[in-house]
């Protein structure tokens, strides 16, 4: 796709929100970037935006997951033990999210956004445990979720933030800062591995890939900081999160329909 200067920009743009979004709360990846490509950019094929999205979303992710790390904000064992199940979800959801209907796709993916939205507003969840150590019943937990979670981001394109996150609290009781961090290994693998799947399909536009990287990364570092001051706030990323997750599904199923 041959992009003019307001795309270009308008490409950067989304890329710095999506990386903004994607270290403040570890979603937002392509849940932003899906409706960015297809809406302000033009990209006019659902399956080619998920899967140009799904590679900027995992480098993209892979970047913030070096700035959480260096802050303390990742529990790595339990974030192996979720990507690597998520990650065999993920290929199969691939697989059969590209023999489904595009629009269909989008609409059935807001609805799964307003579910996980309103689990967030629960006052349970601004708690959690940041002192958790994994253990074999943890790890199971953890395992079982993440192979649904990477099925669900698989079929759906997305990296899955705004589902791994949110799982990776159930499965382990973490705060929901270190569920952020921990959850970014997560959506780098889910996202590449969808964009694997749509890129042998040859669904992914690079050049538009790469500018949204490269907006990504500045607006990651951003994310970074604000994620650490908010969560000095009790629930506040919370509802950052699930405010996020409702204007968002308000617009694609308003562009959808």
């Amino acid at each position: 796709m041959m992009l003019s200067a307001l795309q270009t920009g308008l490409t950067a743009g989304s890329g710095a929100a999506v990386g903004f979004s994607l270290a403040l709360v570890g979603g937002g990846g392509s849940i932003l970037a899906v409706p960015a490509l297809l809406y302000l950019v033009g990209i006019g094929d659902t399956h080619m935006a998920i899967g140009t999205s799904a590679l900027a979303v995992a480098v993209n992710a892979y970047a913030n997951l070096v700035q959480h790390a260096r802050r303390g904000n990742v529990k790595w064992r339990c974030a192996a033990v979720f990507a690597a199940c998520g990650v065999a979800g993920a290929a199969i959801g691939a697989h059969i999210g590209k023999a489904v209907d595009g629009r269909a796709l989008i609409l059935a993916f807001a609805a799964i956004m307003v579910i996980v939205g309103l689990a967030m507003l629960r006052p349970k969840a601004a708690g959690g445990n940041p002192d958790v150590q994994i253990d074999r019943r943890m790890a199971g937990r953890l395992a079982g979720i993440g192979l649904v979670t990477g099925m669900v981001s698989g079929f759906f394109g997305i990296g899955g933030g705004f589902l791994i996150v949110p799982g990776i609290m159930l499965g382990s009781g973490m705060p929901m800062l270190y569920a952020i961090g921990s959850s970014l290994f997560a959506v780098g693998s889910f996202g590449l591995t969808t964009a694997v799947s749509y890129a042998a399909s040859g669904l992914i536009d690079w050049p538009v890939a790469g500018i949204f990287i490269a907006g990504g990364l500045l607006g990651g570092l951003a994310g970074t900081r604000l994620a650490v001051k908010a969560a000095t706030y009790k629930g506040l990323l919370n509802r950052i999160f699930a405010g996020m997750i409702f204007v968002v599904a308000a617009y694609i199923v308003w562009r959808a329909l």
